[in-house]
């Protein structure tokens, strides 16, 4: 059977995903919305228009964040090794 130290973990495990993941996905829906208005103003309908200023805007998020987002990593592998002691 599946104890609650196990489903604690996964949860931790789901919740940190969320934190990281979470800048990045605010980031290219912000742009993504933006971009869209621009669109719509102008009667531009070309789909690939947005996808190259979200690439660019989530890949400087994760690059501005990285650090934060391996200590949020670090923090969680030691915590998980801890539990095996």
């Amino acid at each position: 059977m599946i104890d609650e130290s196990m489903l604690d973990m996964v949860r931790h495990c789901l919740v940190i995903t969320l934190k990281i993941a979470a800048p990045m996905l605010a980031a290219g829906i912000v742009i993504g919305l933006l971009i869209s208005l621009i669109q719509a103003v102008t009667s531009i309908q070309d789909q690939t228009l947005s996808l190259v200023p979200k690439i660019v805007v989530m890949v400087i998020v994760s690059a501005v964040l990285l650090p934060w987002i391996l200590s949020r990593l670090c923090e969680y592998a030691v915590e998980i090794f801890s539990l095996g002691t």
